[in-house]
Order: structure tokens, then C-alpha cells, then sequence
């Protein structure tokens, strides 16, 4: 998809609508081609130019042509988000506008009260550069009859000169540690994520009390999270989660305004809780997350779909498998075209897992819809994820004894993963796929005690508490329990104790 093709599916009907108007009050002559070529954009007629511009030497008009339309779409879409965006920020912004306008026309009375509400409303939402741009405004004037004092403008500029300081080595610190967890995802790079945001910190002179802010939290617990994943041990981040939910404990909801990171903060809290079992606090956030997302529509539809999956997630390792299901199959159903499609793909693998553990055969159908290349999983979703969807791709064949196409899996794992897994050390997996293939190839070993035992030493270690490695060891139980793996699971889920929890 070209960028112009992307920028329209950002509309919707009545933005497009919307959008030909702004187009048609825009032209200033008849023979404007811009809604013509808006229209062949709209019905995917991959013969633009030719529909346009007759002559082949007009090439270069057409692609003028699509240049200009964009930049008309950029502009109209930069007006419609400032005008629906009712945001303290954008409120803020108004007024600084407003403000600057008096002043240059000599109205300093009235100019000064719309950047004092401006200052108050960046200062509460730790607007730091638009405080800069403010306060350099208000120097600018000190000398205006009716303007604040110079010392004291001068000292609150400093002290945001500060905080601007502040936020913009939290910033690198956390664009440095995006950096290196992309190159874990993407080539595979080794490194102790622990020690590495320790030395980052300390790169950076970043102290514990410039952490304590929404934006600053939000993105350590992105980190954190990442970093738990990958090392499929929540408990690694338990100490600063707990410093997290201090700090959520003392916000007031309806009175701030960074919602984006506030619904952030409340999903990896509640991905946090479920992933170490305690599902009644998992739930508790996600009731949090549903209240704040309530009060902005956008937000809602960006985190709708991650919500869910949480919610379903809670309520199959609660044992309530069926309302799990429904859960999935609706918000699946209600998916729109401006979807992630990284959330879209979270929920589809999610269904297949919950149907195969309830020993339904429709996990399987489930799974053909799971249908981009692995290196598109391990580009978008990450090689954890794309791992874990190939063992169950594996499990799921066996399950319903599909055997080749499990085992022609297995092979292709190895030769794909097999150095990864090697390289960062989760030889367990590997045996885990050994143990696999030996029930494969051998039903009746299920039987034998040292594979059994085999089997339960997967449950050793720090990494085996976390609920999705239990689910994949659950799979193998079951073969000679005699139970379905979500019943299996339960169980194994239960003998973790609430002491581990």
C-alpha cells in the first residue's frame, strides 16, 4: 500500500465526504483531476495515469497530481485533528496561539489572561516544550505594561528549562532501549536486558524521581515488559510493579489528561497480574482501563482489542473456557479495517489456543487464518511470539492427528530456530520439541516413567511459572491423563501455591 492509499484509510465515510468538499472549495479552476484521481484511488483502479492522462510524457503530471492530492489530505486531516481534538494539550496550544496573536496587536491585557490558563493547563500536563515556547513569549513582553514580574518569569523558566532537560534524557534512555530490543526481535542480538537498563540509567543521570511520571512509567513498563517476556519470568519486574501500583494508587482519573499512557500504564499492569496468576488483580486493572478508556473514543479503539484479549486470557485461566471463547469470537467479529493487525493476529492465535485446550477440533480451521509468512511474525510480532505460534502449530497437528504436517513442522522449526534457541540459552525448548517428537513417533512412550519425568522437570525453574509455558507442558500431561490440557493446566496453575504468586 502507497502512502497516499494509507492516509485514506484513516478516513472514514464521512470524513471522505468531508475531505471532496474541502477538495472542491480548494480548486480554484474546472480541470482540477485531484477528485477524479481521488475516485480512481477509491475503486483500486490500478490504471490511474492512463484514465488521466492520456499521453505517456504526462508520467510526471500524474505523479505531480498524487503529490498535490496528499498534501491536500495532510492539511485537511492536521485541520479535523485540531478541531476534534478537545485534549488539554490542544486547548493549551489554542490559547498560546491566541495569546502571541494579541500581543503582536497590542492587546497585552487580554493576551496575558490567555497565557496564564494556557501555562496552567501545560504546566498540569507537563507540557515542557510548550511551556518553553510560552514563557520565551511572555520574556519576549516582559516589558508590557501588566506582565509578570522578569525574576520570576526568568526562575520558572529555568526550573522548566530543567524538566525539558529531564524529559529529554528519559527519552534517549528509552529510545536507546526500544533500539536494542528491536535488534533482539529482528537479528537475533543477545544481551542482558537487567544490566542493560541499569547502565542506561546510569549513562544517562537519570534519578529514581525522574522515573515517577506517567510518560517515564509508561515507557519502563513497555521495557519491563518486553524484558519479562523474553525471559518468561514476571517476577524479574515484581519490585517496580509494585512501585508502579503506589503511583496509580494516588491519580485521579477525570482530572488527567495523558490518557494514552495512563491506559497504557493500566494494560501492563493487568498483563503483569495475569501472566504471574493472580487473576483477580488482573481483572481489577482491566476495570480501571475500561472506565479511562470510556472517556475518549480514539483510545478506546486503540486498546479495545488488546483489552479484550486480556479479558479472555483471565477468564480461560480462571477456568471459565466457554466465556473465554465468546470473548474472542466477538471481539474478533467486531474488528474494524483500522484494526492492528498485530492485535488482530493476538486474538486469532489466542482462539486457536483455547479451542485446542478444550479439545475442539475448530482450532485447527482457526489456525489456517494465521496466514503471513514467519519472517512477517518475527518482524511485527517478534521471534517469542512467532516461536510460541509454531509449537502450537506443532501441538494442535498432533492433537487431532494431523502427523505429517506436524512433524514437516518440527523439521522446519529446527532448521529455523534451532540456533536462535541455542544462542540465548532456551535449550529447554528444544527438549521440549524433543519430548514432542518422541510422543510422535512413539505414542505408547507416554507410558514410560522416565518420559514422564522427562516432562516434569519442564516444570523446574523460574521461567517454567510463567501461565503460557505451563500451557505448553499442560499439552503433554494430557496424553497420559487422560484430560483435556485446559483441565491440566488448571491443575499446574494451582500447584504454583499462592506463596510463588
Amino acid at each position: 500500500m502507497n502512502s497516499l492509499s494509507a492516509l485514506l484509510t484513516l478516513l472514514d465515510n464521512a470524513d471522505r465526504k468531508l475531505f471532496k468538499a474541502f477538495l472542491q472549495q480548494k480548486n480554484k479552476r474546472n480541470d482540477v483531476k485531484n477528485l477524479r484521481l481521488l475516485n480512481l484511488i477509491e475503486t483500486d483502479d490500478i490504471s490511474n495515469a492512463n484514465k488521466l492522462y492520456k499521453s505517456a510524457k504526462n508520467k510526471d503530471a500524474y505523479h505531480a497530481l498524487r503529490k498535490r492530492l496528499q498534501d491536500s489530505l495532510l492539511l485537511f486531516l492536521s485541520r479535523k485533528t485540531f478541531e476534534r481534538n478537545q485534549s488539554g494539550a490542544y486547548e493549551a496550544l489554542r490559547l498560546l496561539v491566541v495569546g502571541r496573536f494579541l500581543l503582536e496587536n497590542d492587546m497585552p491585557a487580554i493576551a496575558f489572561k490567555s497565557l496564564e490558563k494556557a501555562e496552567r493547563l501545560a504546566t498540569s500536563l507537563e507540557q515542557f516544550n510548550m511551556l518553553n515556547e510560552l514563557l520565551l513569549l511572555k520574556l519576549q513582553y516582559a516589558h508590557v505594561p501588566g506582565a509578570e514580574d522578569l525574576d520570576v518569569l526568568t526562575k520558572r523558566f529555568m526550573q522548566n528549562q530543567s524538566a525539558m532537560q529531564c524529559e529529554a534524557k528519559l527519552n534517549m534512555a528509552y529510545a536507546f532501549l526500544r533500539q536494542e530490543l528491536q535488534q533482539i526481535h529482528l537479528k537475533w542480538k543477545v544481551v542482558n536486558l537487567s544490566s542493560l537498563m541499569v547502565s542506561v540509567i546510569r549513562k544517562y543521570k537519570i534519578s529514581r524521581q525522574d522515573l515517577m511520571t506517567f510518560k517515564s512509567i509508561y515507557q519502563i513498563l513497555f521495557i519491563a515488559n518486553e524484558y519479562a517476556a523474553i525471559q518468561q519470568n514476571y517476577r524479574l519486574i515484581a519490585r517496580y510493579i509494585a512501585q508502579t501500583d503506589q503511583f496509580i494508587q494516588k491519580l485521579k482519573v477525570e482530572k488527567h489528561s495523558y490518557l494514552f499512557y495512563h491506559i497504557g500504564i493500566l494494560y501492563f499492569m493487568a498483563n503483569f497480574y495475569l501472566r504471574i496468576g493472580d487473576f483477580s488483580k488482573s481483572i481489577a486493572y482491566l476495570d480501571k482501563m475500561t472506565v479511562v478508556m470510556k472517556t475518549d473514543e480514539r483510545h478506546h479503539a486503540q486498546y479495545y482489542l488488546r483489552h479484550q484479549l486480556l479479558v479472555a486470557l483471565n477468564c480461560f485461566f480462571a477456568g471459565d473456557a466457554p466465556e473465554a471463547i465468546r470473548v474472542l469470537q466477538q471481539s474478533l467479529s467486531v474488528k474494524k479495517q483500522a484494526s492492528k493487525p498485530e492485535d488482530v493476529e493476538d486474538l486469532r492465535i489466542c482462539l486457536a489456543m483455547v479451542l485446542a485446550m478444550c479439545n475442539n477440533r475448530d482450532s485447527v480451521k482457526q489456525l489456517t487464518l494465521l496466514a503471513h509468512t514467519d519472517a512477517w511474525y518475527e518482524k511485527h510480532m517478534g521471534m517469542l511470539w512467532t516461536i510460541r505460534k509454531t509449537l502450537m502449530e506443532i501441538l494442535i497437528q498432533a492433537q487431532f492427528s494431523n502427523i505429517d504436517q506436524a512433524m514437516s513442522r518440527i523439521s522446519s522449526f529446527r532448521r529455523r530456530y534451532k540456533k536462535y534457541l541455542l544462542k540465548t540459552g532456551e535449550g529447554k525448548v528444544l527438549l521440549f520439541l524433543k519430548l514432542v517428537e518422541q510422543h510422535l513417533l512413539k505414542p505408547d512412550v507416554i507410558f514410560d516413567m522416565r518420559y514422564r519425568t522427562k516432562v516434569q522437570s519442564l516444570l523446574s525453574g523460574p521461567e517454567s511459572n510463567d501461565i503460557f509455558t505451563r500451557s505448553f507442558i499442560a499439552w503433554l500431561v494430557a496424553c497420559w491423563e487422560k484430560k483435556t490440557p485446559h483441565e491440566i493446566v488448571l491443575q499446574l496453575l494451582k500447584n504454583m501455591g499462592a506463596a510463588s504468586i
